[in-house]
């Protein structure tokens, strides 16, 4: 059974170690060299540019999993990719990703492609926008302990957010194979809709409009809601449910075949 804890086992061995090693991969594992994202790479995206904050922001390992599952994963099209965040803030910020949109696939028939995350350690946010564009449409901040999962829809731009900056966050996702991002729209606007800043008299986030926006409300959410409409198990983690219904991903790579759950999506 999956527990709602601080810290949860995934179902696989991919373990986050330091910044600069990012994970380490049992031995019936694959998984690659991690890609780091360093604080000058993102720097367009935060609410304070000339902001301070660790020098490698994150380490992302895209492509993981067990060994035996590889040339499944291939058929299908899916990607498990798994990702660590450093502790601390950047200035007022909290560490954090890029806002971005997933490009458009050729595989799902120029769809964009959904994600489904999952927090292994830490606390986060994952924040969503319905447009990279000057009204961003519905705005949502939702919070998700380890062990829980959110589901980020095709076409929206997002961002993921540690909620406690005393900790390092890490996390897992299914994603598409073919997966590749669009910052575009985001950097247009110097962000996205929201920044989320640190409350040094709480410890809570608060968040601050991007000016760059038209108005819009931002819906923040004390947890996530269960997906029953893709069958998410939340007893199981994402990649045991994997193996046990390979099938029950399908909408990640080919989310043009469930166009009606994507109508008015709530995360």
């Amino acid at each position: 059974m999956k527990n709602v804890t601080e810290k949860f086992d995934p179902g696989i061995e991919v373990v986050p170690t330091d910044m600069v090693e990012g994970f380490t991969y049992g031995s019936d594992h694959f998984g690659p060299k991690v890609e780091h994202r360093y604080l000058d790479t993102i720097r367009k995206s935060l609410r304070d540019p000339n902001c301070s904050g660790p020098e490698i922001v994150y380490a992302i390992a895209m492509d993981v999993g067990k060994t035996v599952h590889l040339p499944l994963l291939k058929e299908l099209h899916l990607l498990y990719g798994a990702v660590t965040y450093a502790a601390g803030q950047l200035g007022q910020e909290p560490v954090r990703s890029q806002g971005h949109i997933h490009k458009r696939s050729r595989h799902a028939n120029g769809w964009s492609t959904p994600e489904v995350y999952e927090i292994w350690q830490g606390e986060a946010v994952i924040y969503m926008q319905e447009y990279a564009e000057d009204h961003p449409g519905r705005c949502f901040a939702v919070h998700a302990k380890a062990g829980e999962v959110v589901i980020v829809p095709p076409f929206w731009a997002h961002a993921t957010i540690s909620a406690n900056p005393e900790m390092p966050l890490t996390f897992g996702a299914w994603c598409d194979r073919d997966y590749g991002f669009d910052y575009d729209g985001v950097r247009a606007h110097q962000g996205l809709s929201y920044f989320p800043i640190c409350d040094s008299n709480n410890g809570q986030l608060r968040w601050l409009a991007n000016p760059n926006y038209e108005k819009s409300e931002l819906i923040i959410k004390q947890s996530p809601r269960r997906y029953s409409e893709f069958n998410i198990d939340p007893k199981k983690s994402i990649y045991q449910q994997f193996e046990e219904d390979p099938a029950r991903f399908n909408f990640v790579p080919r989310p043009d075949k469930y166009a009606h759950l994507w109508e008015n999506f709530i995360p």
